[in-house]
């Protein structure tokens, strides 16, 4: 099939086509027709999932397209996923696979340095290789975080709501702002101490029975079950910083309550408390708030120490004590 509007095939077309599977054959009116649905709908879900608007000449659909289409299409019939839900599933899915795609390309870069823009054909090659491997990781992988998802959720008392006391932890990198303009010049050496940052958070967190929700630039949001592993995460995360020459100092705040997961993101004012509390904070310090201060409280392995109410936008109140190792 002719490419639309006859523009001439572009370069990369071999390497997308080892990538989804196959050549594009399909305009998004004849994907929608054949996975049963309006056109419209169609139209709505590839936008939910962050790809560009199409028009309906454009001939850029395969048949993966239309068998993701129908396997939606038959979860929503069949009540898997609410037919309200639909469009937030799909963005949601989206969000996570495209940090991950991203990634993944900077691994092909790295691999073939100037080659993967200059031969294509090398490019296509080598995606043809490490695709199926990188696939049976991160099926391995899902599949994993799906069990102990599952296992936290059968552990709940009331599994059916979405909202649930935990314990809502930020790590912030102090001065990042600097660190990029220092670094600008030395993009390896910056890349070094995201890295740096991000398996050291993610070790201390796992390793203290805590998740990872996600990272923003400079910051870890992070969540766990109990106070106990909270406080763990906070100060083994200070200690290793200041052993570490490479990082600089973090500013650490934690608030404990009422927390709505939805599609692996928290919401809530607890979310918010931790955030201020993390502003708040100064360098190599971790604070927490009046509910995690309490539930700590008489916890011989820690000691609080109180700091008043803390100015911040959008909490009048806000209580703040300062968590330290008990000596």
């Amino acid at each position: 099939m002719s490419e639309p509007h006859g523009e001439p095939p572009a370069r990369g077309d071999e390497v997308q086509e080892t990538i989804l599977g196959g050549a594009p054959r399909y305009t998004k009116k004849q994907v929608a027709e054949a996975a049963g649905v309006p056109v419209q709908r169609a139209e709505q879900l590839w936008q939910a999932m962050g790809f560009a608007h199409v028009t309906d000449e454009d001939v850029v659909f395969t048949d993966s397209d239309v068998a993701a289409l129908r396997a939606l299409v038959e979860l929503v019939s069949a009540d898997v996923i609410p037919p309200e839900l639909e469009t937030a599933v799909a963005r949601s899915l989206a969000q996570t696979m495209s940090r991950l795609a991203e990634w993944q390309v900077e691994i092909f870069k790295q691999l073939l340095g100037e080659e993967f823009a200059v031969d294509v054909e090398t490019t296509a090659q080598m995606a043809s290789v490490i695709l199926p491997v990188m696939a049976r990781l991160q099926d391995y992988v899902w599949r994993r975080h799906l069990a102990a998802s599952a296992s936290r959720e059968m552990a709940e008392r009331d599994a059916g709501t979405d909202e649930r006391v935990q314990v809502i932890g930020f790590a912030d990198l102090v001065g990042y702002t600097r660190l990029i303009r220092d670094f600008s010049a030395q993009a390896g050496e910056l890349e070094e101490l995201i890295d740096g940052f991000e398996a050291l958070a993610w070790g201390v967190v796992a390793e203290n029975h805590g998740r990872v929700i996600k990272t923003i630039g400079d910051e870890v949001l992070f969540v766990t079950d109990t106070a106990a592993d909270a406080a763990e995460i906070a100060l083994t995360l200070n200690e290793k910083v200041a052993e570490n020459d490479l990082l600089p100092p973090l500013r650490i705040g934690m608030a404990e309550g009422p927390v709505l997961a939805r599609f692996g993101d928290v919401y809530g004012s607890t979310v918010n408390a931790a955030s201020r509390l993390t502003s708040a904070a100064r360098p190599a310090s971790a604070l927490v708030d009046r509910d995690l201060a309490m539930s700590l409280r008489g916890n011989p392995k820690y000691r609080l120490i109180s700091l008043g109410p803390q100015k911040v936008q959008g909490f009048r109140g806000l209580r703040a004590w300062a968590l330290r190792r008990a000596k």
